[in-house]
Formats: structure tokens, sequence, C-alpha cells
């Protein structure tokens, strides 16, 4: 007689460990916070990422801001956009589209910029892998160049925010638009953030080691 073979259940089928992994804008969200705050929020990353999810709202509002400055429209498409989403993002587009009208008259002539092409990079920092994605790049007319990051959020970005989100973007310049500046742009203000020629990359540096270290240990806690 044949021994049955039974079949291992559901439960013990040992999962696939997700390497620790964050974008520019997670970890970076992750450095502003404090406290138990931390963890509960890279547990949130972790189990997103497991579930492949996440949605962005605003991308109708990025490709309206790129169209103004591409066709050099004065911002009609940013005016117009509110109308084009559905009902349930109108408040949000909204309140967003006056902000970055704000932000588009402060480039100047709009005959005088332009966009350039920007691409991503895979960051390293301490154990920790993070995507560095700025939304798009400009060129000047006098030769210069800014690699573009977005913020959303009802909050003005953090000190901490916007130290990290500039200082990873001027790290990996190179791959993202080479010789250009990193900017922030807080879309809802209309304000835009630059690097502190005062400040020290080498202190910055080891802040943010310290800090995907610990952001990596959460992530395998949550992991357990």
């Amino acid at each position: 007689m044949t021994t049955p073979v039974m079949s291992a259940s559901a439960e013990s089928i040992p999962t696939a460990v997700l390497p620790p992994y964050a974008t520019m804008l997670g970890f970076t969200r992750y450095v502003a916070r404090t406290g138990p705050a931390k963890a509960t929020f890279v547990g949130g990353l972790r189990r997103q990422r497991e579930r492949r999810s996440g949605f962005n709202p605003h991308s109708q509002l990025v490709k309206a801001l790129k169209a103004d400055i591409a066709f050099r429209t004065g911002g009609s498409y940013l005016a117009a956009v509110p109308e084009l989403v559905k009902p349930r993002w109108k408040p949000l587009y909204e309140s967003l589209s006056a902000g970055a009208s704000t932000y588009l008259r402060s480039l100047g002539d709009p005959a005088g910029v332009g966009l350039a092409q920007t691409r991503d990079a895979l960051a390293s920092v301490g154990p920790l892998a993070v995507k560095v994605n700025p939304h798009f790049g400009l060129r000047y007319e006098d030769g210069r160049r800014e690699a573009v990051r977005l913020h959303f959020d009802e909050e003005p970005p953090s000190a901490e925010a916007v130290t990290a989100m500039l200082h990873l973007m001027a790290r990996h310049m190179d791959q993202l638009l080479p010789n250009a500046d990193p900017v922030l742009v807080d879309v809802r203000r209309g304000k835009s953030y630059r690097m502190d020629p005062a400040g020290r990359p080498g202190d910055v540096e080891s802040w943010l080691t310290g800090e995907a270290a610990a952001f990596t240990a959460m992530w395998r806690t949550t992991a357990a």
C-alpha cells in the first residue's frame, strides 16, 4: 500500500521575504516622523508593497503643469484641469492648480524655459534601496538646468524632508539630469526649495545612513 503524501497547508509555505525598499517620497516622509510613528509608517509601506497597491491622484496636475511649460501657454492647462478630473478629485485639483500657477509664473518668461528629460536612479542609502525620481526637468535659456520634485501634501514639507530630498537628488544628479540643480516645489503654496549653500553634505549623508539602517530594521521586524 502506498502511503498518501500530505500536502502542506498554505500557512506552512513560507512567503518570499521582500527586501527593504522605499521611494524617495516614502523615505523622506519616514525621516520626518518621530517615535512610534516611524515603525507604523514603515509597516504600512511594506504592506502596500506586498499588495502592489498604490494610486497617484496627482498625475493629471503634473501633466497640465508640464504642458503649460512645454507649450508656453501661461497656465491655461492648469486652469482647465479641475474640470477634467472626476468630481471626487475636483476640490483637490482646485486647491493645487492655483499654487501650481504661482510656481509657473515664478519661472519667468515662458519663452525662456522648457522641459528637459530626467531619469530615475536607484540609490543605496546605507542598507536601503531608495528610488530617486524627480517629476520633470527644466532647461533655461541661460543654460541652467533643474531637476524638479513636487510636494502635494496639505502641510508644507518639513525641514527634514526638504533636506533629505534635495540631498538625494543632488547625490545622483549625474543620472537624473547632468549638471542640474535639485528643486523641491511645494505646489499648494507655489514655493520652491533649493540647496543651502552652507549645508554640510557629509553630515546629511551620515544622518540619512542612520535613518536608513533604522528603516531596514523596522521593515524586517514587521515581516516577522
